[in-house]
This record gives structure tokens, sequence and C-alpha cells, in this order.
């Protein structure tokens, strides 16, 4: 499976690909989880990168497509790829069609996952992640909290919530969505790619994308 997931911060992305990638051995590739990787490590991307993902805002193309390009060579997207935050401006995808044609591949689809903007701060607002980059553990005060609070099940990491997604931040996030990433619906309609997708549990969208792509 060769998809993108489109959807604003909190629409449920990372959940999406993790169960898609039981299916059919797809990696997932997400920009953010290398981003904040690099962040942790403390590497030249990592520290340029950080003032943008402080503040919210999209960290500039310069520095994702040539992640993003050497990630997409890599031995194990041969399998397939769910492509989840990226891309996120119109830019990005026509960056992207082209790295596509170079390496001989098509996209199966582009799932658009919608979710009302109220219920995406409320998710976020309470989540809260492990700083361990190698587990990355997610929770939920509300839902789903740590047995012990502030301390991971897995790894026994510290649990936070991360500066992105205070309510600030994510109000900002959001703006940020709507004004840049939401034409690329509009861009992958006109491709003949578009999957537009109102299931309300991750399961739901799942199943949609496998009905969609296998009819």
């Amino acid at each position: 499976m060769r998809l993108i997931l489109l959807g604003a911060p909190g629409a449920g992305k990372g959940t999406v690909a993790k169960l898609l990638t039981q299916l059919d051995g797809s990696v997932q590739i997400s920009t953010g989880d290398i981003l904040r990787g690099a962040v942790q490590a403390g590497t030249e991307l990592g520290r340029k990168a950080e003032v943008f993902m402080k503040a919210g805002d999209l960290v500039p193309d310069d520095l994702i497509m040539g992640i993003m390009e050497k990630r997409l060579r890599e031995s194990d997207c041969a399998k397939g790829f769910l492509l989840d935050g990226f891309p996120r401006t119109i830019p990005q995808a026509e960056a992207l069609k082209t790295i596509l044609a170079l390496l001989g591949v098509q996209l199966d689809g582009v799932a658009n996952i919608e979710v009302p903007r109220q219920e995406i701060l409320d998710r976020l607002t309470t989540r809260r992640t492990c700083v361990n980059t190698q587990c990355q553990a997610i929770y939920n005060v509300r839902s789903q909290p740590p047995k012990v609070e502030g301390i991971c099940d897995q790894c026994g990491s510290p649990v936070v919530q991360r500066d992105d997604e205070t309510e600030a931040a994510i109000s900002h996030r959001l703006d940020i969505y709507n004004e840049k990433t939401t034409p690329l619906v509009d861009f992958y309609r006109q491709e003949g790619l578009l999957l537009t997708i109102t299931a309300p549990t991750s399961e739901g969208v799942v199943n949609a994308i496998r009905e969609r792509i296998a009819g």
C-alpha cells in the first residue's frame, strides 16, 4: 500500500498508519517523528527545526524534502509506505510527485481524514507523550492515562505534554493547516487520488481506506 494520510493535527493519522502497517508490511513514515528524533539527538537539522516546531510553525521545505527522498529510497519502502503528515503544502506535493516519478512509484490514494476542530482540541490538549525517542508511547489524561502519573507504562521514562500541544500552539497549528494544507485536498482531488473519510474511529477509517482502495 502506498498512501498519503491527510488530516489536521490530532485527526488520528498516526494511529491509522500504525493499524495499516499491520495489514501488508507497509512502513509508516512520519516527518514529525523524524524531526523530533533529530531535536532529541541535537543534530544540525534538529536545532534548525526546533525553533519552528516549538512555535507550532511548519518546518521549511528545504529541511523536509531531502529527508523524505532519502527515506523513500530505503529498502523497507519496497513493500509500501504510509506518509503520515507529509506533504503539507502544494510545493511539497509537487516535489513529492517528482520524487515518486524518479523512483517509478505510483500512489494508491490520498486519504483525507476529517475531524471537527473542537474534537481535535479536546484530543490534543489532553494527550501526553513518552520522551523516550525509541518508545514515544502516547497517553490521554482522560481516556488512557499511564498507570503511574507522569511515567510511561512501557519504558518508565517521563510522560509529558509536548510544547506544540498546548491549546495556544494547537490553535495556531490548526490555523496554519487550514491556510496551507487544506489546498492539498483540491490538488489531490484533481489528481484523482482523493479519498475523504469521516469515520468516527481509527478502525472505521482503516476499513474505509481498505474498501476504497480494494474497490
